[in-house]
This record gives structure tokens, C-alpha cells and sequence, in this order.
């Protein structure tokens, strides 16, 4: 475990909700906790280091390590689930990237208790969103949705993209599952520094509704 320089501590965005410092590992991507009696859930790969493990056991320890997408995983992802003896769960077409470790595929999607994961493909083969039910309705994006600079939601096609139509119909599905009454807050994967502090998306499904739009006047950018 790497010991240098260690991560700030995590941070509330909600009571029940932490976000991670972003993970050089997985391309600066930001991982988050989800605390609940039932079970904690971790949501990608956070920066591993000793104070890392000892928040996530103060905490209760983690039931399940969720996997958004591909680039999420860091090399430690072995080494988290030993530490934490967690299940790690991914969509089934990208659960060989981790051939190291024990996993728990699913297909169109994948539930326990408060969360719900749809397989949302695009942005990779194996894409897929977290809905946390609780703290008004909670979407976890992955890099499938993304804030810009203005911080404003959309999809980012870029020379890696696996299918663009695919991501935006994927969107579409989102706006059709959830509502203003279900989903208050997007919390994504990467651009969190656009958010200005706040750590989340608000008003999130008027955010989503604008997305298909917005992101099909974006042109393809280098990241």
C-alpha cells in the first residue's frame, strides 16, 4: 500500500453520501461511499493508501465495491477487495479487466436494498449508472454524464468513445426511468472541479432532460 503523500480525507457531500479525492490511478477519477445499516458501498476505486482503509473500516467497512466503468479500476483493485473482503460488481462486458479479483457481473442491471445499477453502454461497453434511493435520489454517473465548464451536464464523445448513439440513448432511458421527484442530485466520475465546490449536480433531472441536447452540439474533444 502506498504511503506517500497521503489523500485528504474524504468528503460529506451528503449524511450518507462521501466523495474521494480524484485517483491518479483511474485518470483523476473521483470515487464516492455510500453508508447505510444494510451495507456500505464504495463506488470505484479511491486513492488507496493506509488512511484510506481506515476510514472506510471506521465507517463499517465496505459490503460492495461498485464499478462504473473501465477506467475506474486502478491496479489496486485486488488489493481493496482483500483488504475490505467486499464483492466487486460490474456490468458483465468489462468484468475480465479485473481477472485478478473475484466478480459479480450483471447484465442489464443489478440490485440491493436502496441501490439500483443500469447498464448505460457508450462511453465504454460495460458503462453503467449507481441510483442511491436515499438523500432525495442520487445518480452516480461514472464518466457516462459528465459536467462541463459551465457546469452543466452532458456526454463527452470523444476519439475513445465505444458508441456515441448508444451513450445518448442511454440518456434518454435515464430521463424516461427517473423525475424530478426521484433524482435530485448527479454525482459524476471526473470535472468535479467544474462543480465549484458544491460536489454534486443539483436539480438534476432538469440537468438530464437538457443533456441529449446539449451534448449533441458538443464536438469531439481529446481528454
Amino acid at each position: 500500500m502506498n504511503n506517500i503523500r497521503p489523500p485528504k480525507p474524504p468528503r460529506e457531500i451528503f449524511p450518507t453520501v462521501y466523495s474521494f479525492t480524484p485517483n491518479r490511478e483511474t485518470l483523476g477519477g473521483t470515487a464516492y461511499f455510500i453508508v447505510e445499516k444494510s451495507g456500505n458501498t464504495l463506488v470505484d476505486c479511491p486513492p488507496w493508501h493506509d488512511g484510506t482503509v481506515d476510514f472506510l473500516r471506521e465507517q463499517g467497512g465496505v459490503k460492495t465495491l461498485f464499478m462504473t466503468h473501465r477506467s475506474a479500476i486502478s491496479n489496486q483493485v485486488a488489493k481493496i477487495q482483500a483488504a475490505l473482503e467486499c464483492e466487486i460488481v460490474i456490468q458483465e462486458q468489462e468484468a475480465y479487466l479485473m481477472p485478478e479479483a473475484t466478480v459479480t457481473p450483471f447484465r442489464d442491471h443489478w440490485q440491493r436494498g436502496s441501490l439500483t445499477a443500469l447498464w448505460t453502454p457508450g462511453f465504454s461497453p460495460g458503462s453503467s449508472c449507481l441510483y442511491y434511493e436515499n438523500e432525495g435520489g442520487c445518480l452516480f454517473t461514472g464518466r457516462h454524464l459528465l459536467p462541463n465548464q459551465q457546469a452543466e451536464l452532458l456526454a463527452l464523445r470523444t476519439p475513445k468513445t465505444f458508441h456515441w448513439g448508444r451513450q445518448l440513448k442511454g440518456i434518454e432511458t435515464l430521463i424516461q426511468r427517473f423525475s424530478a421527484v426521484t433524482l435530485s442530485h448527479i454525482l459524476p466520475a471526473a470535472n468535479v472541479g467544474f462543480l465549484r465546490g458544491k460536489g454534486y449536480v443539483p436539480e438534476a433531472y432538469g440537468q438530464l432532460k437538457n443533456a441529449v441536447e446539449r451534448s449533441q452540439t458538443q464536438p469531439e474533444i481529446n481528454l
